[in-house]
């Protein structure tokens, strides 16, 4: 499981906006990953249209906002356009990336046990160094949270 203060795992995913995204690629760049279950859920809509609109401010910050779930590139593409996002979308289908970031869990809603993602975020230093995490994110003043701890990077 991935912990702060660790090298972030690697991973390469396919994304909505920018072709493929790379941990290799992102050296050099801060960055938050964050982990949401399913695309145009509300919880999953509301974290969404949170980082869209403290977007500027976080790009002040040179930090670029990564959105992760399982679903397809052409899913997240509705999910952008319903929802006017400006985050990026990446496509974890295979859930490699997921399992190395540890948010592959198991869940139990109504008493019925199934896998999915757990809804976390990682903020990731220039150097490629997970700085911050937040596992089992609760929405609401979440994002305000990723962005104070990003002004401190």
């Amino acid at each position: 499981m991935t912990e702060e203060g660790t090298p972030v795992p690697q991973f390469s995913m396919p994304t909505d906006t920018e072709g493929t995204l790379s941990s290799e690629a992102l050296k050099g760049q801060k960055y938050v990953l964050y982990f949401y279950p399913k695309d145009d859920t509300p919880g999953c809509t509301t974290e969404a249209k949170g980082f869209t609109e403290l977007a500027e401010e976080f790009s002040a910050l040179d930090v670029k906002i990564i959105g992760v779930s399982k679903d397809p590139i052409a899913k997240h593409e509705k999910f952008r356009a319903k929802h006017d996002l400006s985050v990026v979308l990446a496509s974890d289908e295979d859930g490699e990336t997921c399992d190395a970031f540890g948010v592959w869990v198991e869940k139990n809603m109504y008493g019925r046990k199934y896998m999915g993602i757990e809804r976390a975020t990682f903020l990731i230093s220039a150097e490629g160094t997970v700085q911050k995490i937040w596992r089992k994110v609760k929405v609401k003043g979440h994002v305000e949270a990723v962005l104070d701890a990003a002004k401190e990077l």
